[in-house]
């Protein structure tokens, strides 16, 4: 009989499920096609021999996606409702990767906030941050190593199911493991102990915080670019040329070359920040050449 199951944990051949009983089951997939993530909801059922099989993957109420190598859709968390992209002084922000996550929340309809970690490394954060701040994107100063300003950071993530993203280096795991306290022991172990000798990796595990909301810690998005099937679909994740764009002399106008374009015109009067502009040509131009490779 099938039952229906939270997937709190991804590995390269298995799933752990959390049944309605609270209790967490280690799934095999029914089929290669199956592709279940962190914060999925599945069908999976108890098979006689005592394993387990996740049958089917539910419809998603919103999903986190980036480009493969193909240039084909590859799903990283399921049913989220917030990006929280993490920023340091050191290694220095890559502001178009900043922008390339941002604008993937921005075209799933998440909520972003972005955090700068390692606050007690420098006297000052980055003035390019004030920019985000005036398009109305939250900025935190946190430090992990000393556990300062965690608490609007938690206030944050209260009532939000959130990925955990950034650069290598800025301190990702440290504001987990000061996030998650001693419950991220318990989850370790739970994990190993189903796992213990089947040598699998994690790609991905969904946790409770001790206070409210969930996290999903999933890596291989720190090289990230979102997977955007049109490049007409580049400029929703700018909400500032969204608001200049219906100006524009063409209605179907990319901002790159035609007359009469409101953004440009924009940036050039200031308005518009040109390295936020720098980053939307960018992205639409990688978007644009996926396109041409998936035909």
């Amino acid at each position: 009989m099938s039952e229906t199951g939270l997937v709190v944990a991804r590995f390269r051949r298995h799933v752990h499920v959390e049944g309605t009983d609270g209790e967490r089951y280690l799934c095999r997939l029914q089929g290669r096609r199956l592709r279940p993530v962190a914060g999925d909801r599945v069908s999976w059922r108890r098979e006689t021999d005592g394993s387990a099989t996740v049958q089917a993957v539910l419809p998603r109420s919103s999903a986190l996606k980036r480009i493969d190598a193909r240039g084909r859709p590859e799903t990283i968390a399921a049913h989220l409702s917030q990006l929280v992209i993490v920023l340091a002084h050191h290694p220095a922000p890559d502001w178009f990767l900043l922008d390339r996550y941002l604008a993937a929340g921005v075209l799933a309809d998440l909520n972003n906030t972005i955090v700068f970690n390692k606050v007690d490394l420098t006297d000052t954060l980055p003035s390019a941050l004030r920019l985000y701040e005036t398009l109305g994107y939250p900025v935190l100063a946190v430090s992990a190593h000393e556990g300062t300003g965690l608490e609007p950071l938690q206030a944050a993530m209260a009532g939000e199911r959130s990925v955990m993203i950034g650069q290598s280096g800025v301190g990702k795991s440290s504001l987990i493991n000061v996030l998650m306290g001693d419950a991220l022991q318990k989850v370790g172990a739970l994990s190993e102990k189903a796992l213990k000798g089947r040598h699998t990796t994690t790609t991905a595990v969904l946790h409770r915080l001790p206070v409210d909301g969930e996290l999903i810690d999933s890596p291989g998005v720190r090289d990230y670019a979102p997977f955007i099937a049109h490049t007409r679909e580049v400029q929703r994740g700018f909400r500032e040329l969204c608001v200049r764009s219906p100006d524009c002399r063409f209605d179907n106008c990319s901002h790159l070359v035609e007359p009469g374009c409101a953004v440009r015109t924009a940036v050039t009067e200031g308005e518009i920040s040109p390295l936020r502009y720098e980053s939307f040509r960018r992205l639409y131009e990688l978007t644009e050449a996926f396109q041409t490779r998936r035909g």
